[in-house]
């Protein structure tokens, strides 16, 4: 009796390196996918990936209270990614339309929630590459709204709690906010907020595992932006491209020069949300992540090559002797890659301990007490050096700073923070005023300068630096004396200001930038950004004295004895164009400059050669030599407790182990 050969079963179908386009609705993403899916190793599921990922209990918005489409890495659990990658292999096929036989496969994807979900994705594809697409804010911000009128981009038709037309496009963070607003705000508020969670997640990144297309160059050139971006993500392109590309399926209208034109009107009273989230784009642009060829580690290969030190640094052998002279340590905040960074001395080397918080600017400390403004909250921490036992090693922490207490107060451009008595201030640099914080209230305005004739969300001065004296607010720093929203741009190479408070009266005028006023050894001190100059104020003159020089835009000022402790960035030419720190031939680091006052001279400096690029605040914490600052929802943070000692005499006593 004849017998059938068995059947060859083909191995299993794994996704490898997968490619994920990221960007803003209405950025072309479709037309960059349609191009790119024509790559000899592509494969695609034909489509964005919409009902895949919310399909997959956890990762729908429903499953967070319908707060967003954001997801993080905490919701790549293996039950979520397992069902991810059934779900995607389950529909894939090649450029050809035929499925793919097994193995591993490269896999090309895009949905413009993605860029709301870049640490979901990397943590679920550790492998993964992400492509973000930039394109002109006016262009896609009009196209959204047309979008939205259309009625073809309905993704929650009955979301709850929304009372506007039918939801379109990604579901924002922020969005039960836009209740009752224009639609023009709400498209702006979603742009702006999409964009910025996508920068500050692709920034997070190793730099090799993102970078930046044009779709600018897509349109002139695809063949040279296919070919580069699949030298990016190692793949072969075999296919011309003439300069006419089709239209993508969801085109609304032919494309036309100036056609975002047609919706100026209607966007420019919602255009200030936009102005500064569309200028870092551009930035990001203008200096993406340098593309390599992706390096394809050889098949005998059994470990990872390293990954490259994304914070890394290097400092001078007398930084750290100046630290423990002082008996002192820093704390820098660098809203741009989001960390608080403690600088710490380690006998003859300097420890940079980097701490993960949403935009970190200002920094202000009493005592026990340590406050740090980001994004949309101020956090206050509080000393509890018993937690230093739970460290490794126990005993060299002289201080933790635990976190105690949030003051939520939405996107209001937090600057400086200072404590003036027992009472913490602030610099509201988004409504031009200083405020106080309560329970009841986003904040408290207390004071604003007498040129601003009202509270307005629109930036008019750039109110940004606060000095202390006698524990109260003296002498305020601004870009500009300006009453109109964004107004302090038209002359900020001499418009800089230090005023009085509380008259308001103008102290020093004709500044270059001005930011971190301080009070120290009975003087006024104050940076010129835009000149990277450390200076005194002659009170009585109203004239500034430049003590020191330094090599970048100078913001964040902090003093131990002689020696003034400078944070520096690296100036972006697109936004401070036109000052004089921005000329050909000029070093820009980026770091912390420590200035021997007496003399003006460099005595030591920490320099960031990773992705740290701007730094807003440096604060020094008198008599602590070695800190910890504890990230909220930190393990520490939610196993260590505090109890009034009452209450500590009442504790069971530790099982006997």
């Amino acid at each position: 009796v004849a017998t059938a050969a068995p059947e060859s079963r083909s191995p299993r179908v794994t996704i490898d390196r997968p490619v994920f386009i990221v960007s803003s609705p209405r950025a072309g993403s479709s037309l960059l996918y349609e191009t790119l899916a024509r790559a000899r190793d592509l494969t695609t599921i034909g489509g964005e990936s919409h009902q895949v990922i919310e399909s997959i209990v956890g990762l729908r918005p429903q499953d967070h209270e319908w707060s967003s489409n954001r997801l993080v890495a905490e919701d790549a659990t293996p039950r979520a990614v397992a069902a991810l990658h059934a779900g995607l292999v389950a529909s894939l096929r090649d450029r050809d339309g035929e499925v793919p036989p097994g193995g591993p496969v490269r896999v090309l994807e895009k949905t413009p929630k993605n860029s709301l979900r870049v640490p979901f994705l990397a943590a679920a594809f550790p492998d993964s590459r992400f492509v973000y697409l930039y394109r002109d804010p006016r262009e896609t911000v009009s196209s959204m709204l047309d979008a939205w009128r259309s009625g073809r981009f309905v993704t929650y038709p009955r979301l709850p709690g929304w009372h506007g037309p039918p939801w379109s496009l990604l579901l924002t963070p922020g969005w039960r906010d836009l209740n009752g607003r224009a639609l023009a705000d709400v498209v702006t508020a979603q742009w702006s907020t999409a964009t910025t969670v996508l920068l500050d997640d692709l920034e997070a990144l190793d730099p090799e595992r993102w970078c930046v297309a044009s779709y600018g160059r897509l349109v002139a050139d695809p063949q040279a932006e296919m070919e580069r971006l699949c030298a990016f993500a190692a793949l072969e392109w075999d296919v011309e491209v003439g300069t006419d590309l089709p239209l993508s399926r969801h085109t609304l209208d032919a494309p036309q020069p100036d056609k975002w034109r047609r919706n100026a009107d209607e966007l420019r009273g919602s255009w200030d949300r936009v102005t500064e989230v569309a200028t870092r784009a551009h930035d990001v642009f203008a200096a993406p992540p340098r593309i390599h060829p992706a390096r394809v580690p050889p098949a005998t290969a059994t470990q990872p090559a390293p990954e490259p030190e994304l914070f890394h640094s290097v400092h001078s052998d007398a930084f750290p002797q100046i630290l423990e002279a002082a008996h002192c340590s820093l704390i820098a905040s660098t809203y741009q890659s989001g960390r608080l960074i403690v600088v710490r001395s380690e006998g003859r080397q300097l420890n940079t301990h980097f701490r993960a918080l949403p935009s970190p600017m200002g920094v202000a400390r009493r005592g026990g007490s340590l406050a740090v403004g980001t994004k949309s909250e101020v956090l206050v921490f509080q000393n509890q050096p018993e937690a230093g036992a739970r460290l490794d090693p126990p005993d060299r922490h002289d201080a933790v700073f635990m976190p105690r207490r949030a003051y939520a107060t939405g996107d209001i451009r937090i600057h400086d923070l200072a404590y003036a008595g027992e009472e913490l201030w602030a610099v509201n640099t988004r409504f031009s005023c200083l405020v106080t914080f309560d329970d009841e209230h986003s904040f408290v305005p207390r004071w604003r300068p007498p040129f601003v004739s009202a509270y307005s969300a629109g930036d008019r001065c750039h109110l940004n630096g606060l000095a202390v004296v006698d524990d109260e607010p003296r002498f305020v720093t601004a870009l500009g004396r300006s009453d109109v929203d964004g107004g302090w741009r038209d002359d900020k190479a001499t418009g800089g200001v230090v005023l009085e408070v509380p008259s308001g009266e103008p102290v020093v005028t004709g500044l270059c930038m001005p930011h971190s006023p301080r009070w120290h050894d009975g003087k006024l001190w104050v940076l010129e950004s835009g000149r990277g100059t450390l200076g005194v104020v002659d009170l009585g003159t109203g004239r500034i004295d430049d003590v020191a020089a330094v090599p970048g835009f100078a913001r964040g000022l902090g003093f131990a004895g002689p020696y003034a402790f400078i944070g520096l960035s690296q100036v972006r030419e697109h936004v401070f164009e036109g000052l004089p720190l921005t000329g050909d031939g000029i070093e820009r680091h980026c770091g912390v400059w420590v200035v021997d006052t007496r003399s003006g001279h460099t005595a030591a400096f920490l320099r960031f050669e990773g992705i740290v690029q701007e730094i807003f605040e440096v604060a020094v914490l008198e008599g602590l030599r070695y800190p910890e600052v504890t990230e909220p929802r930190a393990e520490l943070a939610d196993t260590a407790f505090v109890l009034p000692d009452d209450a500590i005499a009442d504790l069971a006593p530790l099982p006997s182990k």
